[in-house]
């Protein structure tokens, strides 16, 4: 499992172990079923301490993308595309979130921006 972690990030480190394993699973990168790390030796991995990592599986058990049986360890929650739909559309609300919040602060209007997230919406990557 890729886990990047950046010192610099504005993020908490066990909210970054989150976010990557959440796109993994999203992603199809990790699949349903697939046994994660233990806790100890993903800390080991990523020299941290087991109490942040410990947060992060707690969170993403609490979301749904993860389920630990004691004594054997956490692995990928079975998804439905339900929550995977409304998992991206949270992802896509704070990206939209933050083109607002930058529209706003520079002075772009809204029919400008929305005029911009049309023609990408429409065009796809082209």
């Amino acid at each position: 499992m890729d886990i990047l972690i950046s010192n610099s990030s504005g993020r908490p480190i066990y909210e970054q172990i989150c976010r990557q394993i959440k796109g993994q699973i999203m992603d199809g990168s990790l699949a349903a079923g697939e046994a994660l790390p233990s806790m100890r030796a993903l800390a080991k991995e990523l020299h941290l301490s087991v109490i942040t990592v410990q947060r992060a599986y707690e969170d993403l058990t609490r979301d749904g993308f993860i389920e630990t049986v004691s004594g054997k360890g956490s692995f990928v929650a079975a998804q439905n595309k339900e929550f995977i739909r409304e998992e991206r559309l949270r992802v896509a609300e704070d990206l939209l979130r933050q083109a607002a919040d930058i529209g706003r602060s520079n002075g772009i209007p809204l029919e400008r921006l929305a005029g911009i997230l049309a023609l990408f919406y429409e065009g796809g990557d082209r």
